[in-house]
This record gives C-alpha cells, sequence and structure tokens, in this order.
C-alpha cells in the first residue's frame, strides 16, 4: 500500500567532528554531543542529563546512519529535513547529509530535502561563553545575489537531481528559515522574487516543473520593496505571499510562536489556535508541524530559559493526531516534526534513558497503515 502521509523530522547536523569550523564551538572535535555531555539539571525534576541510547555517535559515518534510516522507517520517519548552511562563501555542516545519509547503502528508502538555514551564527552554540556573549556575530546568514546563485549551483549538482531528493508535483522542495535574512541579502522583496523565480526556471531547465519554496513561518519581517536600506515597513509573512513564489508554509519550532515554560498541553491549545490562523490567512497551503518539546540549557552553564512541561510520548502522540487529522483536513500530505536529533534543544526522536523509543513509537502508532 502506498504510503498516505510524508512525515518529515528535521536532521541538525552538528553531531560529528568532520566539519573542522565547529571546533570554534566545541573543541574535543565530536561536535555538539561535548554540549550534550556537560548538560546537567538545573532545578528539582528538571529531566536532565540524558543519554542517547545509540550512544554519541558521528552522524556523517555512513554506517551509523544505516543503522538510523533503518529506525526511521520501521517507525514511520520517510523523509529527513537537512538543515543546510552556507557562511564565509562555502558550506557549512554538509557533512551529516554528503558522508552520512547519502554514502548509507540504504538511503534509498527514505526521501530527503533541504532547509535553508541562512540565519546568522553567534557564540550560541558555544557552551564556554554563550552566557557572556550571545550577540556578536560570527557569521552573517544573508547573501548576495552573486553567492546565491554559486549556492544553487551546487543544490543541482549535489541534491536535486538526485532520485532521492523530495518533490511536490516535480518540483525539489526547498525549505527557507529566515525570511528577513533572504530579502535582505538579495536586495529587497522585488529583487528576492526575481531570484526566486530565476532558480524557478534553472529548476525547469533540469527538467522540472520548477522549485517548490516552503516558508518556515515566524515573526514578521521589516523591509523595503526595492533593496538597500530597511524603510521601516514591517510586513507580516502571510502580506508577502503574493509578492513572493512561496508554495507552501511549515513550522520549525513551536518555540517560534508561543511560550513553552509550560504544560504540553497547554502549549497544543496555542498551537491549534496558530494553524486556525494560517489557514484563515494564508493564500498557501499549511503542511502541519508537531515539535516535541523545548529546553536549550544545555546550551548554558547556568542560565534557564523556557522549559516545556510533562511532554512524554503520550502527550507527543496526541500531537501527532491533531496533526494527522488537520492534513487529511487541508489535504496536505507532509507532516514535519522537530526533530530527528536537536538533542540540545531537548526536541529530539531519537531514543534516550528517559523515554527509550517512546517517541519514536508514537510516530509509528499513529502513522504507519497496515
Amino acid at each position: 500500500m502506498k504510503k498516505k502521509y510524508d512525515v518529515a523530522a528535521y536532521v541538525w547536523p552538528a553531531y560529528t567532528g568532520d566539519e573542522p569550523r565547529t571546533r570554534i564551538f566545541w573543541p574535543e572535535g565530536y561536535g555538539e554531543w561535548e554540549t550534550v555531555k556537560e548538560a546537567t539539571a538545573r532545578y528539582d525534576g528538571h529531566l536532565w542529563p540524558r543519554k542517547p541510547l545509540w550512544g554519541y555517535v558521528n552522524e556523517a559515518d555512513p554506517y551509523v546512519m544505516e543503522m538510523q534510516i533503518e529506525a526511521a522507517v520501521e517507525h514511520g520517519v520517510n523523509v529527513f529535513i537537512y538543515d543546510w548552511y552556507w557562511y564565509d562563501n562555502r558550506p557549512f555542516l554538509e557533512q551529516c547529509l554528503n558522508n552520512g545519509f547519502l554514502k548509507a547503502k540504504n538511503h534509498s528508502k527514505m526521501k530527503f530535502y533541504i532547509m535553508w538555514a541562512n540565519h546568522d551564527v553567534s557564540y550560541g552554540w558555544d557552551r564556554r561563553i554563550s552566557e557572556i556573549d550571545e550577540e556578536t556575530h560570527i557569521w552573517k546568514g544573508a547573501v548576495s545575489k552573486e553567492q546565491f546563485h554559486i549556492i544553487a549551483k551546487r543544490w543541482f549538482q549535489q541534491y536535486f537531481c538526485l532520485p532521492e531528493y523530495y518533490l511536490i508535483d516535480n518540483k525539489p522542495v526547498l525549505s527557507i528559515y529566515d525570511l528577513q535574512n533572504l530579502i535582505d541579502g538579495l536586495g529587497g522583496i522585488d529583487d528576492a522574487a526575481e531570484e526566486m523565480r530565476w532558480l524557478d526556471e534553472e529548476a525547469k531547465r533540469h527538467g522540472f516543473a520548477g522549485i517548490h519554496y516552503q516558508l518556515v513561518k515566524y515573526g514578521t519581517v521589516s523591509v523595503n520593496r526595492s533593496g538597500f536600506d530597511r524603510d521601516g515597513q514591517t510586513y507580516k509573512p502571510e502580506e508577502l505571499m503574493d509578492m513572493l513564489p512561496f508554495s507552501s508554509l511549515t513550522h520549525y519550532q513551536y518555540v517560534h510562536f508561543t511560550d513553552m515554560n509550560r504544560k504540553y498541553s497547554e502549549i497544543m491549545q496555542d498551537v491549534e489556535k496558530e494553524w486556525q490562523e494560517i489557514e484563515k490567512n494564508f493564500s498557501i497551503p499549511f503542511c502541519p508541524h508537531v515539535s516535541i518539546g523545548w529546553d536549550n540549557t544545555p546550551r548554558y552553564r547556568s542560565h534557564i530559559d523556557n522549559v516545556v512541561k510533562e511532554n512524554p510520548p503520550e502527550e507527543f502522540k496526541k500531537a501527532l493526531i491533531k496533526a494527522k487529522e488537520l492534513a487529511d483536513k487541508n489535504g496536505q500530505k507532509l507532516i514535519t516534526i522537530n526533530s530527528w536529533n536537536e538533542w540540545t534543544e531537548t526536541s529530539y526522536l531519537q531514543p534516550d534513558d528517559l523515554y527509550g523509543y517512546g517517541y519514536l513509537e508514537a510516530v509509528k502508532q499513529v502513522f504507519c497503515e497496515e
């Protein structure tokens, strides 16, 4: 039987030491596992530390990814969304996708697509100084038109044309994380739209029907129409959909639009309201999103930010059911999940010593058909 739903989990590709520039943040050379291993409980009842049942593995290793792919598919996750970065005129953290997933012998069992994580980078990833300096920008996420063309060439050569790349209506899906940076870098709303249409035509030259641009929704956008300095004009994302050729939207994390410092069941009330507002205000389809939780205290030595309360697999399963119901209602096949492995934000499907395979089992129970 053909699978009715595509369940896509975001992948944070920092659990490897194969990228030399990660040593800026994690000097021991095995990526953000260094932060996970140092995490401690901050108060009574705080559910840290947690340990991965699969160990502190290198996710740029194809043998590791063969195991993870089998586990994902068995539990109903059939798409990975890889966070993809470009800083200082070159890619960053590509190794997990290029050397891990794509070199795994069984990677054809899944599809994948990329979310261009075009946000700025500060010292927030560096646990040693994140509380001292989280404002200094190491890298900017906005890119010029010239860089955008170089990036686009890489996308086609390395990803879009692969049989495992995820398509909607014969269009490679390209998720855009930071709409503000996209517009700023390309010179304003009009120029950004022009460049997006250019990439659309490039896709057609490669035999596709175009590009399926997926917006990651959060916040407002402050830009002017023609570039240069911002003129103070602030737009809601829905107001830009007639100006920019996006095909669908989803979320990356609940934390982008609601208070996470409370019970998961209370958070889900606001999530459902958000879904209703999107359905009401946007002219493009919405792919329902479910986040598992939020707790980024591992990235700090003592600071405590928002921490989701009472989000065991049973509560996550209820959220998946609601997302499935919405997908049935609005006719969408794709559902996104945060995430496969966001350990330092405490929102991951991978098994740990607290809930075991509970979150993965929840996905399986909701989406795997007989």
